[in-house]
Parts: C-alpha cells; structure tokens; sequence
C-alpha cells in the first residue's frame, strides 16, 4: 500500500507519484470515454489512500465515490494551486495534483462521481444521532447556523459544488469543520459562518449522523 508521510516537500511527493504513475499497470477500466492513460493510473495512486473505487477504508482519508463532479474536481484544482492547504496531507496532495492537467482533473472527478458509495455504518449512541439530524435538517437558527441539507441534500447526497456527506468518515467531517474556521480551507465561505455557531459536542453529532447515511 502506497503512503507518503505529511512532512515530504510537494516536490518530494510529486517524484514520488510521478514514478508510481510510470510503473503502475492501468486500472479502472469504466473511466469515462476519452480519459488518458495518465488518468487510468492516477486511479491506482488514488486508491492507495482513498480506497478502490474511492470507498475509504481509513477516517485519515476522504471516500471520494459518488461525489459530485463539479465538487472533486474544484478540490483537486485547489490543491493543485497550493490553496487548499491542511497540514494532515498538503504535501501529498501538492505533489500528485501538480502532475494532473485539466482534462485529467475532469475525468478523475466524473470516474468518482459514477462510483457507488459504501453504505453508511455508524455505532454512535441513538441520542447522539438524533442530535445531528434535527441539526442536519433544522439547522440553529438562533445562531445563524442552516440546516445541513439546504445545501447538501435531503439524505446529504450533495450537489454540484457541495459535496456528498452521507457515509463519510465521522472523524475526518469532524476535522474538515474544525478547518473550515481556519485559512486552510479558502473556498469554505459559507461552512466558516455555519461551523461558527456549533460547539464540538454538536460538531460531532452531525459527523455521528452524516456517517450513518
């Protein structure tokens, strides 16, 4: 299993990944028509971390399957600009998107997307998960904060740039929010205002909901 320690240099990460996309045999055969050969195996450096077909097996990593289009590939470019920054995997993630053009972005983001999505599995307390949905679907008003599926989707399907929550790995949304009230997330405008009006105990709540979905 492929894995690069966060403190590697993006250049260092970038060498890494250009010599596994050189010796890699192609994967994913159902990629959309057209993708390059450079994008089949981007898939199999993807996979190392994020899991065959996107469906993470660790909370270090995101499941990337059916997520929109519109919104991986907004993610990728943003690594690639060195704007999306979190400590956790900023080198990596420099690194390998550094080596993707344009049209690779594009069909690494609509392979994901076509990719069903592991079931939703979760061993929090009932308490607990009634807490994150009344807060997922009401929101709380009094403090400015939405309710989740405004934007995310009845059942936290997502939605074009708002990403898919449902069977997402609790403990990275609980870290991913926590990020949201820093500068490493520049393009979270909208979660900055909504994260702010929740504490950790509700915080963890609707990652408690969100990953049972």
């Amino acid at each position: 299993m492929l894995r690069f320690r966060p403190f590697f240099r993006p250049a260092a990460a970038a060498a890494c990944a250009l010599a596994a996309l050189s010796v890699l045999p192609t994967q994913a055969q159902d990629m959309p028509e057209g993708s390059s050969e450079l994008a089949r195996r981007a898939v199999h450096v993807c996979a190392a971390c994020h899991g065959e077909a996107g469906r993470s097996p660790s909370s270090d990593y995101p499941s990337l399957a059916g997520q929109p289009a519109q919104y991986t590939a907004r993610q990728l470019l943003d690594f690639r600009a060195q704007q999306r920054a979190e400590s956790d995997s900023k080198a990596y993630m420099w690194g390998v998107s550094a080596l993707l053009d344009d049209a690779t972005i594009q069909s690494l983001a609509a392979y994901y997307a076509a990719q069903t999505p592991a079931p939703g599995r979760t061993k929090a307390p009932a308490a607990l998960l009634r807490t994150g949905q009344r807060l997922f679907e009401q929101g709380l008003p009094e403090r400015g904060v939405r309710a989740c599926a405004s934007c995310h989707g009845e059942r936290a399907e997502g939605a074009a740039g708002f990403p898919r929550l449902a069977g997402q790995h609790a403990a990275y949304l609980e870290r991913q929010m926590q990020l949201f009230g820093t500068r490493l997330r520049p393009h979270g405008v909208l979660m900055k205002a909504e994260v702010a009006g929740l504490n950790r105990a509700q915080t963890r709540a609707v990652a408690a909901y969100l990953q049972s979905l």
